[in-house]
């Protein structure tokens, strides 16, 4: 009778976790179809393509019209001269077999963008994506501006590619595909938020939290290992051993530290995380993030604050509120 009381219980709670999930992925569905109509208008121009092609007699023309990416202290000479250079010669091919056709991207970006709409009042329905190449420039792969947005396909073109062999191991996943709209929404996101001050750990945990966070409602069909830049394998690791990092973040009194030491273990893209233990080899680099994220995530499930609203919130007031609790 007992057991038969267990299984009947065990039964309703399972559909009623049913019923909650099914409730939950209707209203996201919702969310999402309200979202998709918001007015956006996003035109494209290969500027790699038109300065590659461009003779001597077009340039003036493809400057006037894209003054912006031309410094006026660099002649004519200058760029007519980088036309001719083998390296960049080559770099253009490469962007070429790889982004010959931009495929979904355009549809992709016009999403975010209205994501970006919808989330944060005034942003502009009217948008220009410039692709460029850039020299695997690292320091601006993907920017969103008022109206632009500029993406350097050449950073883009998969962590095997010969281009970037001199880079460490650890950094080349930044150079996939799939971290093209990651990059780009968080360069808007840190456009809408204050520099950290913050120089305690917990500061830089729920700063890294809410810039991931923001990443994953702006980007909802981005898968999360893609959010935060780590493999499959780093993040089923992250979900595994989060009471464990969480309960050495305790133990060890670090949350309240203002040993920088502590960003380049647990925050900064690294090979691994640095606990200084046998974990080390396997732990994923940013694990601290991963900690911070999950603490925002728990802190907008227990508040009623809206995306805007939270990118302003103090450290504190995130971390007293969320109630988080690691999952065992």
């Amino acid at each position: 009778m007992t057991l038969f009381k267990f299984k009947k219980l065990s039964s309703v709670l399972l559909f009623s976790t049913f019923l909650f999930l099914s409730s939950c992925a209707d209203k996201e569905s919702e969310l999402e179809l309200e979202i998709a109509q918001v007015p956006m208008e996003i035109e494209v121009e290969r500027f790699d393509e038109i300065f590659f092609k461009a003779t001597a007699e077009e340039l003036p023309k493809v400057k006037a019209n894209f003054p912006y990416l031309f410094p006026i202290e660099m002649s004519d000479q200058f760029w007519l001269e980088k036309k001719r250079d083998t390296l960049f010669v080559e770099v253009n091919e490469e962007v070429e077999k790889r982004y010959k056709d931009l495929g979904s991207l355009p549809v992709d970006i016009e999403m975010f963008a209205k994501h970006a709409k919808y989330y944060f009042k005034g942003e502009s329905d009217r948008k220009k994506l410039i692709t460029l190449v850039t020299e695997v420039d690292v320091t601006a792969k993907a920017v969103y501006a008022d109206t632009l947005i500029l993406v350097s396909l050449d950073t883009y073109l998969g962590k095997d590619h010969k281009f970037y062999q001199g880079f460490a191991q650890y950094l080349r996943p930044a150079f996939e595909r799939s971290q093209l709209l990651p990059d780009l929404a968080e360069n808007f996101i840190m456009q809408k938020m204050l520099p950290p001050r913050d120089r305690r750990f917990l500061g830089s945990l729920i700063h890294e939290g809410k810039i991931l966070y923001a990443k994953e409602v702006l980007l909802p069909k981005v898968a999360e290992e893609d959010i935060i830049g780590y493999s499959k394998e780093q993040l089923k690791w992250a979900k595994a051993n989060e009471t464990e990092v969480w309960r050495y973040f305790m133990e060890e009194e670090l949350l309240y530290s203002t040993d920088l030491k502590l960003n380049k273990r647990f925050i900064d893209t690294a090979p691994f995380s640095k606990f200084y233990l046998e974990i080390d080899n396997e732990a994923p680099g940013r694990i601290g993030a991963w900690i911070g994220w999950q603490i925002v995530r728990s802190y907008m499930k227990n508040n009623n604050v809206t995306l805007q609203e939270l990118l302003t919130k103090s450290n504190d007031e995130v971390f007293q509120q969320s109630k988080y609790k690691p999952k065992k």
